[in-house]
Order: structure tokens, then C-alpha cells, then sequence
């Protein structure tokens, strides 16, 4: 399954805030295509409070260029506002000034995860730590570095350290939630979750986890409700269609679950399961040119989903298309070495190219042979 790298938390006075990310964690799945809990997107919006407070520190900056807190808070409220590559500027200057405080390392290391430097946010992270700076919010900080980089024991333990000085963070149990899934334990990621949802059930991207995960695991009565609710506080966020869609198709109503595929690709493109779910009920109605452009966008985002490839290659050529056949497999060929299947088909379509016969020779019929006529031996008697 390919991956992609979450990207960050801002997190700071008691908040969680989630940038846009793309981390695949793996679950229990279906048999017929892998599902597992996506990853997490900014759960609120930013204002422009935050950039102007920077702006506004402007002046401030100019009239004390030696003062290392205000360069320091300039970088948290550019932190706030998305700003992580100006921020981290605004922290290393304040570090080359005062190096001491511990709170300056702590903003540094929430500039590097802004911006997917795991390994440095940690390391800053760690200095913070080493400098006297302890707080739910570094735990936190540290806890879904972790997480982002799939060593989900030591995401655990950083998570507990938050829960322990915050025992309502519902950043902490959504993280929580998600580890669990990471570590294949659906009901404790599932009971995480639902805690996260019941200490804030305003979240979207919440809900959406919760919904995918309880549809990974074949509970489409458990999805159904969270997906609603987030459709209703989210109405453009495309995976919160696709875990709709998906309830209704776990339960026997594909018509309605393709109507939610469809709605999820306008809101976001790039859902690939969607691409997926999609073309794979066009395919078994035999649409084949409505099955491509959708077959070919799930191929090239995830091509370890079940079949994928093949019914690409198929689709292909039932539209008279046989170059991008025989290329797709040839790749089936190289995935499945030694199936002659896929072999086969390479083989026809070099033959077809060549200008070659493609069929098989027929055999002469052979006269049927006349059964042997045995008589039993006597037996003397």
C-alpha cells in the first residue's frame, strides 16, 4: 500500500490544529480492497487574527531588533496563520539571541513538523524538554510526531504523558484513536475515537476517522451516523461522502453508494478509493470507457488495490486500445512473475503489434476410436 507522510500539528494554549496530511495507517481491512483510516486535515479554520498580530509586531521588531520574545511571538502567531517557514525563520533568530528558554526549542519544533522535519522536530522537541519546558502541548507534539512516523509505542506513551496532565485533550485520544488503528486494535481505536468525539463532536475530521475505520470493519450501521454528522458540519469534505458511500455499499445499496463516490470526487479529486469504488461498478456493468479515466486515476495513486491493474488492462481493450493494454500487462507480469495468464496476454499483444496471428491453431478433429472388444477369459468350468 503506498504511504505518504503526515504533515503537522500546530498544537499550543489547550488547541489542536491538523495540517493537511497523508498517512495510511494499517487496519483490519476488507478482503476485496484495503481500507484504512485516512489521515487527518486541518480540523479548524484559520483566521487572519493570527498573521495580522504577526504584522503587527513588525514595528515592534524594528524599534528592538536585539529583543529574541518578540521574535518568538511572531512565530507563534505565524505558526497559527500557516506561516511555518516564515515562523521557523522568526525562531532561529530568537535562539541566536536567547537560546535559554525552553518554550523558544517547543515553537521550533512545531515549525519543523508544520513542515513534515520529523526527525528535527523531535530533536527540538527534545531540547525543549531539556530546558525545563514541560507541558500537555509538547506531549502532544511529540506523541503525533510518532505517530507520523508509525512508531506507534512511543506515540502511545507521549499521548498518555499528554492525557495525564489533560485528561479531556481530545487531540490525545484522537491520536490515541489512531495508534491503536496503526497497531491493528480496532476496538480500542474505536473506543478512543468515540472519546475524542464525545469531548469534541465538532470535528469533522473525527468523525470521518471513526466513519472509515468502522467501514474497514464491516460496521456500516456504526459509520453511517458519524459521517452524517460530519457531512453536516463539513459539507465539502469529500471523505466524509466517500465514508457515507461506503456504508451504503457495505449494506447492498450500490446505486446510492456510487452517488456518494461521485459527490466525494467532486469535492476532492484525489480520492483514490473513490476513483476505485467507482470504476469497479462500471467495470462489472461493462462500461469500460466510463470505467477509464477512473481506473487510471486509482491506478496511478494506489496500484496495490485489488485488481486495479487488471481491470485497467481489460478496459483497454475492450475499447480497441491494445498499446495500453499489453503496457499494463506487461507491469501485471512483472508484479506476478511466472503467471501465465498475464504472460499470455503480453504475448498476444506483441503478436497483435507485430502484425501477427493471434489466435490459437485450431487441431484437426481425430476419428473417434472404436472400443476394444474383450472377451472374459474362460474359466475351465
Amino acid at each position: 500500500m503506498n504511504t505518504r507522510i503526515l504533515a503537522g500539528l500546530v498544537a499550543g494554549g489547550g488547541k489542536y490544529c491538523l495540517l493537511l496530511a497523508g498517512l495510511w495507517l494499517a487496519v483490519g481491512c476488507n478482503p476485496e480492497v484495503s481500507e484504512a483510516p485516512e489521515v487527518m486535515v486541518q480540523l479548524g479554520t484559520v483566521q487572519s487574527g493570527p498573521a495580522i498580530q504577526a504584522e503587527e509586531l513588525n514595528g515592534a521588531i524594528a524599534r528592538q531588533p536585539g529583543n529574541a520574545s518578540l521574535y518568538a511571538h511572531r512565530a507563534e502567531f505565524r505558526l497559527d496563520a500557516g506561516q511555518a517557514e516564515q515562523a521557523l525563520r522568526d525562531i532561529n533568530q530568537a535562539l541566536e539571541l536567547d537560546d535559554a528558554p525552553g518554550e523558544f526549542y517547543y515553537l521550533k519544533a512545531r515549525a519543523l513538523r508544520a513542515q513534515g522535519q520529523l526527525p528535527g522536530a523531535l530533536a527540538a522537541a527534545a531540547t525543549a524538554s531539556r530546558h525545563g519546558y514541560a507541558s500537555a502541548s509538547l506531549s502532544l507534539l511529540v506523541g503525533e510526531a510518532h505517530l507520523a512516523a508509525r512508531h506507534y509505542s512511543a506515540a502511545l506513551d507521549h499521548l498518555d504523558r499528554t492525557l495525564r496532565q489533560e485528561p479531556t485533550n481530545a487531540g490525545a485520544l484522537f491520536y490515541k484513536g489512531l495508534a491503536y488503528a496503526g497497531l491493528r486494535d480496532t476496538a480500542q481505536a474505536l473506543s478512543f475515537l468515540q472519546a475524542s468525539v464525545k469531548l469534541d463532536p465538532h470535528q469533522p475530521e473525527t468523525l470521518h476517522q471513526l466513519a472509515f475505520l468502522a467501514n474497514a470493519n464491516h460496521q456500516p450501521l456504526l459509520a453511517a451516523p458519524h459521517a452524517a454528522r460530519g457531512i453536516r458540519l463539513a459539507p465539502t469534505y469529500g471523505p466524509l461522502y466517500y465514508d457515507y458511500g461506503r456504508q451504503f455499499d457495505l449494506q447492498g445499496a450500490p446505486d446510492s453508494a456510487q452517488q456518494y463516490f461521485l459527490k466525494a470526487l467532486r469535492f476532492d479529486s484525489t480520492l483514490y478509493r473513490a476513483d476505485y469504488r467507482v470504476a469497479l461498478a462500471l467495470f462489472r456493468q461493462r462500461q469500460y470507457k466510463a470505467a477509464i479515466p477512473h481506473l487510471q486515476r486509482a491506478v496511478r495513486r494506489s496500484a496495490g488495490l485489488p485488481n486495479v491493474r487488471q481491470m485497467l488492462a481489460e478496459s483497454y481493450e475492450a475499447q480497441g486500445m491494445h498499446e495500453l493494454a499489453l503496457a499494463q500487462y506487461q507491469q501485471l507480469v512483472l508484479e506476478n512473475p511466472g503467471n501465465r495468464h498475464w504472460t499470455y496476454k503480453v504475448w498476444k499483444g506483441k503478436a497483435r503489434a507485430a502484425g501477427q496471428p493471434t489466435n490459437e491453431p485450431r487441431r484437426e478433429a481425430v476419428a473417434p476410436v472404436a472400443p476394444l472388444s474383450i472377451s472374459r477369459p474362460s474359466s475351465g468350468f
